[in-house]
């Protein structure tokens, strides 16, 4: 596979076989990062489970303390008194039955995170299948199912993410942009790393953090030190 010029000039300022502490890779990922947009920084974390059984499922959500750098655009799904109260906090759109046709009639996914009441769930649940590919499908572990909507849509607002595995058993996140600097992507970095600590599952047995690598959107992969990540 040919790569750009700018590639093949970052490459040349890591180790690819050498395992970084997060400062450093952190730091390679900004300085890797040649693209003329503002780069998103991603962490992808390989962990010791088995995403096949339900008592090693790893998944949770997290608030950054930086932010990702993104404007979220929420939707709710809500009724009542609970659509001013959405409206109120700031979500792009509400609504409720009537946005199921919108959605599989016209393909509509111009939102990044879908949030709904209890109540809604019985009519959002017609939308699985098309929610659940895009990772939208709200969850009340990740906090997008609940009543205080004014609380959860502040805080996806403010950086909240999901994490959660795969297939292959590995977290895919991103933790802000190449212009917050190395030092406010290791705050970011660290959080989201102590939440995924918290979050091991019981039934987990060996290593559980097996890889970590961290990358800008064109930039390559710099690989962080399982041992350090969890200090």
């Amino acid at each position: 596979m040919k790569r750009g010029k700018n590639y093949q000039d970052s490459v040349k300022l890591y180790d690819k076989l050498k395992l970084y502490d997060p400062n450093e890779a952190l730091k390679l990922s900004v300085d890797t990062a040649k693209a003329k947009f503002d780069e998103t920084v991603e962490v992808h974390i390989k962990l010791g489970v088995d995403s096949r059984h339900a008592d090693q499922q790893v998944r949770g959500a997290v608030v950054l303390p930086h932010g990702t750098g993104k404007n979220v655009r929420v939707l709710v799904f809500a009724k009542d008194e609970k659509i001013d109260e959405a409206t109120a906090a700031g979500a792009d759109y509400v609504g409720g039955a009537e946005l199921v046709s919108k959605i599989t009639g016209e393909n509509w996914f111009d939102y990044d995170v879908v949030v709904a009441t209890p109540d809604m769930m019985g009519v959002v649940g017609r939308l699985g299948k098309v929610l659940g590919p895009k990772g939208l499908m709200p969850n009340p572990k990740a906090g997008t199912v609940t009543t205080d909507l004014t609380k959860a849509i502040a805080e996806i607002k403010a950086g909240k993410i999901e994490y959660r595995l795969d297939k292959t058993n590995i977290i895919h996140c991103p933790i802000g942009k190449v212009s917050f600097g190395p030092e406010k992507l290791l705050d970011n970095f660290n959080t989201l790393l102590g939440a995924v600590v918290k979050a091991k599952p019981a039934a987990a047995k060996g290593q559980y953090i097996r890889s970590c690598v961290v990358a800008s959107t064109m930039g390559p992969g710099i690989r962080v030190n399982p041992a350090r990540v969890t200090e």
